[in-house]
């Protein structure tokens, strides 16, 4: 098992930034897709961006294309999103998770696993 712990969340205005960081501890973090999920209140959680065991790929959804940008340091074992030109409706709760299967690239939330507790991102207008 990963433990996965976020942070680097907070209240910002519209049009600021925002990194947040998700540090892995337990097995080895290197093999595994890493991705960003979040979720608004009321609302179903929903896929934000992930990033291959290697960092050679990265996938957006269509509402961050363009502001936000994942990466990773494997050798930090963390994995961080920023996050640039907020918009309120980028409001939610944030959370990290890891793919289930080593080598394994997917944007499917089903896919993933090890969630951490999430971070509070609420950009004001």
């Amino acid at each position: 098992q990963v433990q996965l712990v976020e942070s680097g969340g907070g209240l910002v205005q519209a049009g600021g930034s925002l990194r947040l960081s998700c540090a892995a501890s337990g097995r080895s973090f290197t093999n595994y897709a890493m991705g960003w999920f979040r979720q608004a209140p009321g609302k179903e959680r929903e896929f934000v961006a992930a990033i291959r065991w290697n960092g050679a790929n990265t996938n957006y959804a269509d509402s961050v294309k363009g502001r936000f940008t994942i990466s990773r340091d494997n050798a930090k074992n963390t994995v961080y999103l920023q996050m640039n030109s907020l918009k309120p409706e980028d409001t939610a709760v944030y959370y990290c998770a890891s793919a289930t299967r080593s080598f394994y690239y997917t944007v499917s939330s089903r896919e993933y696993g090890n969630w951490g507790q999430g971070t509070q991102v609420t950009v004001s207008s």
